[in-house]
């Protein structure tokens, strides 16, 4: 990871940029793979560790056209087949390398209008960026052109200066949609169907909208803010939202369509049911899911002790269990809280381990301790029933499993004890009961997603659905790209009602 101050790199990149300023469009596929990559500068570990300010600061002018100034233009569009949204990704990049910050903005708003939390958020690693030309080149994805930073770069321009453009919404169609959920999936249905000019309203069963990117994402990774901004996007655009709604509860999902006058509804209510390791002591005084610890850190900002009415359990020895983005999450999120020491403890090694490489780099420069190939084998408690350690065992690879990954097993006899006072589950969520529950027309799978067909169309005529309630907890960008395809189908469908109406 990089430890050169954001100032040092600012004044690499200027030193550096003038080599290339006059002859970039005439550069060869060896010139500019030959360019350094740009770090992405960061508040130092002692210091983020202490606040809950965005750690990584982005990318200067300079930093990003360099950046971009190493993409080769591929005429083979790899990295756009990769993106769930289909970007059109060297045609932004080709706007920043020539400073046409705002051209490069409107072509990244043809397909999302979340680049802020994209580009902070996706895995591009294994997405866009996996097959890039310049990664393969050079032999190592993390040396790929940073599609994602340089997203994140257009969308902070754009809000920095004030040049945040609206996109276009057709003349009123009359069709009116309503989309269960304000994740992402639902953010990009609101936003596809709006451009078409049918009336959106979004119903959120929270007091404040963005699903899983406010409640299960910290600040310090994507800040409220940028949330805050990106719907006002939606909210310009004309798209109604209305908080503490429970579709399941305050509505039933079939009256929206059959009471309340919706054409189409889309359900993107996500996964939310936390999963737990099923063992001994799980009930103790102590013992969190990830869900609930960073719903009452994010969501009710328990770190504003004193102020906050949801308060978040004191804490000097945590353990997190898992391995994947939300166990760096909560164990980042309890280093802040004040705890002394945090371990994740993940019962395969460094390499299957399903977090992204960056936020594991940042973890440990925060302090965070890796217990690899070690699990829970139960949870012990005090007299008042509260957490004081817990039992360990070890483990070794054997062969891969379903998942591809190697399989744990278990040593004999390696038990141990770890003193901890607070553990937080951290294993992944199931899809959100609710709909299925009060609408048994809708077909689930045996976890309760909702099944649909290639249109994102559920068993029930006019109602769709995408994102973590049918893919199961997946990836904001895979729920972003569900949620398009289902805007389509939606769209068409609306499309061929008015065409017909109009016949008619």
């Amino acid at each position: 990871m990089n430890h050169k101050s954001a100032e040092q790199l600012s004044i690499e990149a200027k030193e550096l940029i003038v080599n290339y300023l006059d002859k970039y469009d005439e550069l060869k596929n060896k010139e500019r793979t030959a360019i350094p990559s740009q770090e992405m500068p960061s508040q130092e570990p002692e210091v983020r560790i202490k606040n809950l300010d965005e750690v990584a600061l982005g990318y200067t002018i300079e930093q990003a056209r360099i950046e971009a100034m190493r993409c080769l233009q591929c005429v083979k569009k790899t990295c756009v087949d990769d993106c769930p949204v289909r970007i059109d990704i060297p045609r932004f990049i080709n706007h920043i390398a020539h400073a046409e910050f705002e051209n490069a903005a409107a072509v990244i708003k043809e397909a999302s209008l979340l680049p802020a939390i994209c580009g902070r958020v996706c895995p591009q690693e294994v997405q866009c960026q996996q097959t890039c030309m310049v990664g393969k080149a050079l032999k190592d994805v993390d040396k790929a052109v940073a599609i994602g930073r340089l997203e994140r770069f257009i969308a902070d321009w754009e809000r920095s200066t004030g040049k945040i453009s609206i996109p276009e919404v057709k003349h009123e169609t009359g069709k009116k949609v309503a989309v269960v959920g304000s994740g992402p999936a639902g953010l990009v249905v609101a936003a596809d169907c709006r451009r078409e000019g049918h009336h959106v309203t979004v119903f959120e069963a929270f007091h404040k909208l963005g699903g899983v990117l406010r409640y299960g994402i910290p600040e310090f990774r994507l800040p409220n803010d940028i949330i805050d901004r990106e719907i006002d996007t939606l909210t310009q655009m004309g798209v109604e939202f209305q908080t503490n709604f429970v579709v399941g509860k305050t509505r039933k999902l079939m009256d929206l369509i059959n009471k309340d006058g919706y054409h189409a509804v889309f359900v993107g209510t996500g996964a939310g049911l936390p999963m737990f390791m099923n063992i001994e002591g799980e009930n103790l005084v102590g013992v969190f899911s990830a869900n609930e610890y960073l719903t009452r850190a994010n969501l009710m900002r328990a770190f504003e002790k004193g102020k906050a009415d949801t308060p978040i359990y004191p804490s000097k020895n945590v353990a997190v269990l898992g391995g994947g983005n939300v166990a760096m999450d909560a164990a980042r999120m309890a280093k802040r809280l004040g705890a002394e020491n945090v371990y994740v403890v993940y019962r395969r090694t460094e390499v299957e381990m399903p977090a992204r490489k960056e936020e594991v780099a940042h973890a440990k420069e925060e302090g965070i301790e890796f217990y690899f190939l070690q699990n829970a084998k139960k949870i012990l408690g005090n007299e008042k029933g509260r957490v004081n350690a817990m039992e360990c065992l070890r483990y070794e690879l054997g062969e891969p499993d379903s998942s591809g990954r190697r399989r744990p097993v278990v040593i004999p006899g390696s038990e141990f004890i770890l003193d901890v006072d607070t553990i937080i589950v951290a294993i992944g969520n199931g899809s959100n009961p609710l709909i299925s529950q009060t609408t048994p027309e809708i077909n689930v799978n045996k976890w309760g997603n909702i099944l649909v067909d290639e249109t994102q169309k559920t068993s029930v005529d006019r109602i769709f659905a995408g994102g973590d309630i049918v893919l199961g907890a997946a990836t904001v960008i895979l729920a972003m790209g569900e949620g398009r395809r289902a805007a389509a189908s939606i769209n068409k469908m609306l499309a061929d009602e008015i065409g017909k109406e109009k016949i008619e």
